[in-house]
């Protein structure tokens, strides 16, 4: 059973021939023979296809289908979890891009190592970062995805999965990061005007924006209201009270404190350190392009509470039976998920309001959201494995090599992807957008604390730094433990959950703060108790030195192989890579300066 009319399948065709031509051309005429074209573009780009990247690598199907489902059941609120981003993003471009760019880094654990010295922080955060991909990042995309595409299409969701996964992968493996960025501009294009449309068509319907408030208000089932008195939960049936603010009280679902402080450390490390994004930012043929290029992003991140936030909110209104059913009988029956709904939002409204031509427009944007975080996460991926894990144990790899495997870990994680579609269907649907913000909240706070020391804060050891990953990680991963081990009641259940205080009084971006106390105390205690980095072996990696001469590092680097003082100083990179890198940042430095 589908949907569509042959007008919409014929725009969805035609979408597949240009993002596979405009991939195909980049990926032919990409620098893609060495390490520094295939995984940083040859540091060519410009501000535009960063910034565009940049979005549409963050925009996938869990931000589409998440958000306006998590707006449909909450209001304004987790637009917060986007405009966060603006402030995240000056901080990228201003404060650690120059710093990466200084210390001629190709991916953020080669940071960790030239900043500490050491490799098992290097290693250690590869691997986070990759397993974050393998089963929060990739996972969530191919699911999000697959509830809008089998409500719409009525396709098998293995069969349309595959088929994306497969065309994705061919200019992603192929290419490199210049395919991956130009898909990304013109897929970030093909979103916004989509989106925008949708957004438009919905407010018309709903008969314009104080409209919508008055009625969202309201906005419940039919048995919301005719059982009301059934169950003491069923509150849950209508939207919160304080659904039109953003900070609210601390018993809300979204906590002020929370959102002020948790997701400052969130933003930190999701814009600043996440090699998914950097990534784009290295590419870069200038500090300034840089630094414009996160501005724009910037500023393209305020669209999501126009283009999803408000969609989403309406959508409930329009389609109250469906989106916000309230019993796990009825759940089941309009969506297949007795936990809730609300992640039908985006799809209810492209199915009903959208004519023919339009609706398959606007399914090709979501397929463009999906492609362009699926190519990110791959050639992310692969930077990570191949610089960081594979170069470790095989240091005297060849250029050609490096991208060789490249390409096959790409090829792995399309098939990882694909083999983890029957576990992801176990997951509760509704819970999608707060598993990932959870999962998030409780293994990357640590981090963000060491990079800031890291940087700022030249008394930081390595000792210091792992002593408190240790024990800011543990604390994180005993905390998600319990929380995915007791679930919260369903809405409408007369069921009585009993969960432990840290979970019901505790709020996971609140938890968040607290795994950065924690880990700020060990990290600064260990590294007052252990020896100090001499001060020439923090060339170019801090904030304070990032304008030093690289005479110590690149002259060990060429006279001596890979061997520093400060460790196994970027194993990854040979030395011309990273001289070439150099002689690139210090040229760009002369002429636009850092400021």
């Amino acid at each position: 059973m589908g949907y569509l009319e042959w007008l919409d399948i014929c725009i969805i065709v035609a979408y597949f021939v240009v993002i596979l031509s405009v991939g195909l051309l980049a990926t032919y005429y990409a620098n893609k023979n060495s390490s520094l074209g295939f995984f940083l573009a040859g540091k060519s780009m410009t501000f535009i296809p960063i910034a565009g990247s940049i979005f549409a690598s963050n925009m996938g199907a869990p931000n589409v289908v998440g958000l306006s489902g998590s707006a449909a059941a909450s209001g304004f609120a987790p637009v917060m979890f986007e405009w966060q981003a603006v402030f995240a993003l000056v901080a990228l471009g201003w404060i650690f891009a120059p710093i990466y760019l200084a210390s001629a880094t190709y991916t953020m654990p080669e940071y960790l190592q030239k900043r500490f010295g050491g490799s098992r922080l290097r290693i250690c955060h590869s691997v986070i970062q990759l397993l974050l991909t393998a089963i929060c990042g990739i996972p969530m995309e191919i699911y999000a995805a697959s509830i809008f595409m089998h409500k719409l299409l009525g396709w098998n969701v293995y069969l349309s999965t595959v088929i994306i996964l497969a065309i994705t992968a061919v200019y992603t493996i192929g290419g490199g990061l210049t395919a991956v960025i130009y898909t990304d501009t013109l897929q970030a294009v093909i979103l916004v005007v989509g989106a925008a449309v949708v957004g438009v068509k919905a407010m018309i319907e709903v008969g314009g924006y104080n409209s919508m408030l008055e009625q969202f208000r309201k906005a419940a089932s039919r048995h919301t209201y005719i059982e009301h008195q059934l169950y003491n939960n069923l509150s849950c049936g209508f939207p919160p009270a304080d659904s039109f603010h953003v900070f609210r009280s601390t018993e809300s679902d979204f906590p002020w404190p929370g959102v002020v402080f948790g997701m400052i450390s969130l933003g930190i490390y999701c814009w600043c350190t996440q090699q998914v994004i950097v990534q784009r930012n290295l590419s870069a043929k200038t500090v300034l392009h840089s630094k414009a290029g996160c501005l724009l992003a910037g500023y393209l991140k305020i669209l999501p509470f126009f283009l999803f936030i408000i969609p989403g909110m309406i959508s409930r209104i329009l389609y109250a039976d469906d989106v916000a059913c309230s019993s796990p009988e009825i759940c089941q029956e309009k969506c297949g998920n007795p936990a809730g709904c609300t992640n039908i939002a985006y799809p209810m409204l492209v199915l009903n309001i959208l004519p023919k031509g339009i609706k398959g427009l606007m399914l090709a944007a979501l397929l463009s959201a999906l492609m362009s975080s699926l190519t990110s996460y791959y050639n992310s991926g692969s930077s990570l494995f191949t610089l960081d894990i594979y170069s470790h144990f095989r240091k005297k790899a060849s250029e050609l090599e490096k991208v060789l495997v490249g390409r096959l870990f790409g090829l792995f994680l399309v098939c990882l992807s694909v083999a983890w579609l029957p576990i992801l269907q176990s997951v509760q649907g509704s819970q999608l957008w707060n598993y990932s913000q959870a999962v998030y909240s409780y293994l990357t706070p640590p981090w963000t604390v060491v990079y800031l020391l890291g940087m700022f804060w030249t008394r930081a050891t390595e000792q210091g730094a792992w002593w408190g990953l240790i024990v800011g990680l543990g604390a994180g991963i005993i905390r998600m433990v319990l929380d995915f081990s007791y679930r919260s009641a369903q809405c409408g259940s007369s069921e009585i959950v009993k969960r432990p205080d840290i979970l019901e009084k505790v709020h996971y971006l609140v938890f968040a703060v607290i795994l950065c106390v924690i880990t700020f105390i060990v990290m600064v205690v260990v590294s007052f108790v252990t020896k100090e980095q001499p001060l020439n072996e923090l060339e170019r990696v801090t904030w304070w030195t990032r304008k030093s001469k690289l005479s110590l590092n690149t002259t060990d680097c060429k006279t001596q192989g890979s061997k520093t003082s400060i460790g196994e100083l970027n194993e990854t990179n040979n030395a011309s890579s990273q001289i070439a890198i150099v002689e690139t940042v210090d040229a760009s430095i002369k002429k636009d300066g850092w400021y």
